[in-house]
């Protein structure tokens, strides 16, 4: 079942991410950061498990983010991340947001949704103030992808 995000959910939803993080394939995520932005995520459950996570962030009138997208790895290939984006995208076009980009390590999942590379420096300086917190700035290898709605 896909739904949007509860503050219950938040431990759920870092442990996911941070999984991911510790093999380096996402950034990790503090809980005061979900916490915050609890409004931006939607999550899979089954039972009582989170197996899936995606947040829709809004940046500005018309640009939004696509990002904190994980799904347990023994779940992975079932479709999840495609119903999770999928789910943020309508949320986005919903919204009025009229371009959506994606910070990332894998660019071909996201182009199977319209997203297009671009150069990171394409994107708003707005967006850096969170990338300046990270242990990799500047050296980020994210690949930045953009979709117009």
């Amino acid at each position: 079942m896909i739904r949007k995000a509860r503050i219950k959910d938040v431990k759920h939803i870092q442990a996911l991410i941070n999984a991911f993080a510790k093999k380096d394939l996402m950034l990790s995520r503090p809980l005061s950061e979900l916490y915050e932005n609890i409004r931006d995520f939607w999550v899979i459950v089954e039972g009582k498990s989170i197996i899936g996570c995606c947040a829709l962030h809004i940046f500005w009138q018309d640009l939004a983010e696509v990002k904190c997208l994980a799904v347990a790895a023994n779940m992975q290939g079932r479709g999840l991340g495609k119903e999770l984006v999928t789910a943020a995208l309508a949320e986005a076009k919903l919204l009025g947001a009229k371009k959506i980009f994606v910070l990332t390590y894998k660019p071909v999942f996201f182009k199977k949704f319209g997203f297009k590379r671009i150069k990171n420096s394409a994107l708003p300086h707005m967006i850096w103030a969170e990338c300046i917190k990270c242990c990799k700035f500047p050296g980020c290898n994210e690949i930045a992808l953009l979709k117009i709605l």
